[in-house]
C-alpha cells in the first residue's frame, strides 16, 4: 500500500485529526479486504514496472510526462508498455512515459485547457478532485503549484492506474483515494478549491451534491463544477426516462440558467458559467489504450447532435462559484 503518512500529517496540522484517524482506518480496511478478480493481475503489473532513472517530469503540457524520450532501452520500454496495457482500459489522460504515449479515451487535456484560465491560481492551495478517475487532472493541478491534491474515485482500476503512474513519477503530494463523496466527513470545511467534474448528473439529488460540495470548502473557497447540461432557459431540466448516451445512471441535465439558480439556492456566491462545449468524437474516442465502445457508438449515426436514444448530444458546461 502507498505511504499515506504525509496526507495524515497534513490533516493533523489542519486540525482534522478525527478525519485523519478515520481515513487511516478506511484505507487499511479497503486495501485489506479488496475482492476483485483482476486485483492480483493489476498488482503484479505495477510491481513489474521498471525503475526509471530519469528525473525529468513535466506536468504543465498536454501530457503528464515522466522521463525523456530515448531514456529507456528497447527491451525496458516494451516491458513497461506491456505492464501498463494490463491496466486497460485507460480513460483519462494522456500520459507520456519515456517513448510510450498512453493515448487515453478522453483528451482530458482539452477540458483542462478550457477550464484552467478561469479558475483561481492553485499555488499553495489544498485541492480536492471528486470523481477524479485515474488522477490525470490531479497531476495537472499539482503542476499549477497546489500544496497537495487529493482525488477520490471508487473505481479500483482507476486507483491501480494512479498507483502505477505515481510509482513511475515518484513521491509527490498527490493522492487518489478509493472513496466516494459520501465517505467524506460532513461539514469538513477544509479545501481551498474543490473540483467536481462529470459527477453531478450521476447523483440522484443534485441539491444534496451541491450542498456536500459547499460543506467541503473553507470560507471563500472556490468550487469548479463541470457537468452535462441542455440548451434552454430558467427552469428547464432533462430527466432521461431510460438511458442517456447508453449510460444508465444519468438523472438530471439542467439548462445553465437552471443550474445557476440551484447554486444560488444552495448559498453559493458569484456563480457563473465560464465554458460550454459540445463533446466531440475527437475528444472522447476509442484508442489502442481504450478499445471498448466510446462516444461515436452512443450517438445517432445519422445525426451527431442526438444520442442514440434521440436525446440532445452531450453538452458540457463549467461553472465556478465561491462560498
Amino acid at each position: 500500500m502507498m505511504n499515506y503518512q504525509p496526507l495524515y500529517q497534513l490533516l493533523n496540522e489542519a486540525n482534522r485529526l478525527q478525519w485523519s484517524e478515520a481515513l487511516e482506518k478506511q484505507l487499511n480496511h479497503y486495501f485489506n479486504n479488496i475482492n476483485h478478480g483482476d486485483l492480483s493481475k493489476w498488482q503484479t503489473a505495477i510491481e513489474n514496472l521498471p525503475q526509471l532513472n530519469s528525473q525529468y517530469r513535466k506536468l504543465t503540457s498536454d501530457r503528464v510526462t515522466i522521463a525523456e524520450p530515448n531514456s529507456l532501452d528497447a527491451e525496458t520500454c516494451l516491458n513497461l508498455e506491456n505492464q501498463l496495457k494490463i491496466l486497460h482500459p485507460w480513460r483519462k489522460g494522456p500520459y507520456q512515459i519515456a517513448d510510450i504515449h498512453i493515448d487515453t479515451e478522453w483528451r482530458s487535456d482539452w477540458k483542462w485547457q478550457r477550464i484552467s484560465p478561469h479558475i483561481s491560481l492553485l499555488k499553495n492551495r489544498l485541492v480536492l478532485d471528486i470523481g477524479c478517475g485515474n488522477g490525470y487532472h490531479c497531476w495537472r493541478m499539482l503542476g499549477e503549484g497546489a500544496k497537495m491534491v487529493i482525488g477520490i474515485d471508487p473505481s479500483l482500476l482507476n486507483i491501480m492506474q494512479f498507483q502505477a503512474i505515481r510509482q513511475l513519477y515518484g513521491e509527490a503530494p498527490v493522492y487518489v483515494l478509493p472513496l466516494g463523496i459520501e465517505d467524506l466527513p460532513d461539514n469538513l470545511q477544509l479545501f481551498d478549491t474543490v473540483f467536481s467534474m462529470g459527477v453531478l448528473y450521476h447523483r440522484r439529488s443534485p441539491f444534496q451534491h451541491l450542498l456536500q460540495l459547499k460543506s467541503l470548502l473553507r470560507a471563500d473557497g472556490e468550487l469548479v463544477l463541470e457537468t452535462l447540461v441542455i440548451e434552454g432557459s430558467l427552469g428547464e431540466v432533462l430527466v432521461p426516462e431510460g438511458r442517456y448516451a447508453s449510460m444508465r445512471n444519468v438523472w438530471f441535465l439542467p439548462s445553465c440558467e437552471t443550474l445557476l439558480s440551484w447554486m444560488r439556492r444552495c448559498g453559493y456566491k458569484n456563480a457563473r458559467v465560464v465554458d460550454v462545449n459540445q463533446t466531440s468524437t475527437s475528444e472522447q474516442r476509442s484508442t489502442e489504450w481504450m478499445q471498448f465502445h466510446s462516444l461515436q457508438n452512443y450517438l445517432d449515426p445519422e445525426n451527431p447532435n442526438l444520442t442514440r436514444e434521440g436525446l440532445p448530444a452531450p453538452l458540457r458546461a463549467t461553472f465556478i462559484a465561491n462560498v
